[in-house]
């Protein structure tokens, strides 16, 4: 899959620069990824007291 779009990592829809997300970006303040920025598979997330890890199948880990 070869894409140049860009998804929300949070709701999974386009995240282009004329449709904000304001309820997403103020919810991703405490919240982890739950969707791939790059192919908008869901990710396997797993959060921890020190932080949390999603995994995209495709894209790899991301920590925070």
């Amino acid at each position: 899959m070869t894409t140049t779009e860009v998804w929300c990592d949070r709701c999974g829809e386009p995240a282009t620069a004329g449709a904000a997300h304001p309820g997403c970006t103020s919810a991703r303040r405490l919240e982890p990824p739950r969707y791939c920025q790059h192919c908008r598979r869901r990710m396997k997330v797993q959060v921890l007291p020190v932080g949390w890890s999603a995994v995209c199948v495709e894209h790899g880990e991301i920590r925070g």
